[in-house]
């Protein structure tokens, strides 16, 4: 075997999991001079270019999506065993990569790594806000958090949290103004916050249940976002009604600063779920993970702080 070949292998994927040279450096703590040289010499002995460099971009040639195909899933193999013989006389360790919306957060995760800093203070938690539909095993994830119908079915699937429902709501200050629709129909007279899909750049159609049937509306307005955060922070200041998850508006709507509108139209999501694939969860620090979730879920369902 050529060891001089194997030692930069890593490297040569995380060039490409991170879609660049200096991306790559960073995450590896390396020049990127460094791991440019690493990919040449990959390159050399292999006597093919791995990558296609422009001033602007680098994309896997065939050669190199051949090559990753074949290594990554290799390299996340000698990756878990290593770290489950670790743990055998220790405590779990290393950095867990969780693929997520923005969302996730406020609604899942914060309290999960809060309680995991002290019970696994080795593992390291790195959050990547991802408004779309990432394949996290490509991208060189551990996990991701979606809503439950979004999930492929060949992952295994941990629920973060119950159901809740898509609602509308509004400021007093707007609904003064504009007034209030009492039908889906009257949707299209108020000014609306669109939210823009990142994969397909369209516009999301907001969904709603009408007399027992799935319902999309396409909304029209002068203000649109990418995320959800963005959405309230406009129909806080007025500017027009926004389509959001109600476990992100409580306190707002229990305050009086946000006014819930269409509630016999809201539609009931799945909930928030971790997935990852099934040889996965045996990664102790992804096991670490999973069993603070539990454990989060039990204080919460006992009223615990």
């Amino acid at each position: 075997m050529d060891r001089d070949l194997l030692i930069h292998l890593p490297i040569v994927a995380a060039v490409a999991r991170r879609g660049g040279f200096a991306a790559a450096a960073n995450e590896l703590n390396m020049s990127a001079s460094a791991v440019s040289h690493a990919v040449r010499l990959v390159e050399e002995r292999l006597g093919q270019p791995l990558f296609a460099r422009t001033t602007r971009s680098v994309a896997l040639t065939e050669a190199g999506k051949s090559l990753i195909g074949t290594i990554t899933p290799a390299l996340q193999d000698i990756h878990e065993r290593i770290e489950r013989i670790k743990a055998v006389k220790g405590r779990p360790s290393g950095l867990l990569r969780i693929n997520a919306a923005r969302v996730c957060l406020p609604l899942a995760v914060t309290r999960v790594i809060a309680a995991m800093t002290d019970r696994y203070p080795e593992v390291e938690v790195e959050i990547f806000s991802d408004e779309r539909l990432t394949d996290i095993v490509a991208d060189g994830f551990d996990a991701g958090i979606r809503i439950g119908e979004m999930i492929a079915q060949d992952m295994v699937a941990v629920r973060l949290t119950p159901p809740f429902q898509s609602i509308v709501v509004a400021s007093p200050g707007y609904i003064g103004r504009f007034g209030r629709p009492n039908t889906l129909a009257e949707l299209s007279s108020h000014n609306c916050v669109g939210y823009r899909l990142i994969r397909s750049g369209g516009l999301y159609q907001w969904e709603f249940v009408e007399e027992g049937r799935d319902v999309a509306v396409t909304v029209n307005g002068r203000a649109i976002v990418t995320e959800s955060h963005s959405a309230i922070e406009l129909a806080l200041a007025g500017v027009g009604l926004a389509y959001v998850f109600e476990a992100l508006v409580r306190a707002e709507i229990a305050s009086g600063r946000l006014v819930q509108l269409l509630s016999d139209y809201a539609v009931t999501e799945a909930g928030l779920f971790l997935y990852f694939p099934r040889r996965a969860e045996l990664a102790p620090k992804l096991r670490a993970f999973i069993d603070t979730v539990r454990q989060v879920g039990r204080q919460s369902a006992t009223g615990q702080a």
